[in-house]
């Protein structure tokens, strides 16, 4: 199966001259973790809501700050027409939940993620299941409580 096969395709693109705030109000109305972020039609970041947490409001930044001060620059991708599973090993052994998704004339397509593979693969396994909730858009998420797990 490829990645065009399951990729998310409605991708809100940033500009690095946008601010943080602008960035985090996107990714509630989305609700997502990251945008891409595009300058003159070419790739040059991404931004994640761990990128505002940790570079920028850890790091005492107003929320007027630019996305470029803070968003990541060494952006990996992969291909729309490139084999699941070889994006699957790809991300584990660099360590990260997505990616951006670009054609053969690296334009950006979509964006590839965890919840995508394991949508992906067989819904039977409790991991699969318990990712493909974790990853499912809408849902409240929330780390309070007592921390027991609620059937």
């Amino acid at each position: 199966m490829r990645v065009s096969e399951v990729m998310t395709r409605d991708v809100r693109i940033a500009n690095p001259t946008d601010t943080i705030r602008q960035a985090a109000q996107t990714m509630a109305a989305i609700d997502a973790g990251v945008i891409p972020v595009a300058e003159n039609d070419r790739l040059v970041g991404m931004i994640t809501d761990r990128d505002i947490a940790v570079r920028a409001v850890a790091a005492g930044k107003s929320p007027d700050a630019s996305i470029r001060e803070v968003m990541s620059t060494d952006v990996c991708y992969c291909f729309d027409d490139q084999e699941i599973g070889d994006v699957a090993t790809n991300m584990a052994g660099i360590q990260v939940r997505r990616l951006p998704v670009v054609n053969r004339d690296k334009r950006l397509v979509g964006i590839f993620s965890l919840g995508d593979i394991a949508r992906a693969h067989n819904q039977d396994q409790p991991a699969v299941q318990a990712l493909c909730g974790i990853c499912e858009p809408g849902v409240q998420h929330s780390q309070a409580g007592d921390g027991q797990a609620r059937a």
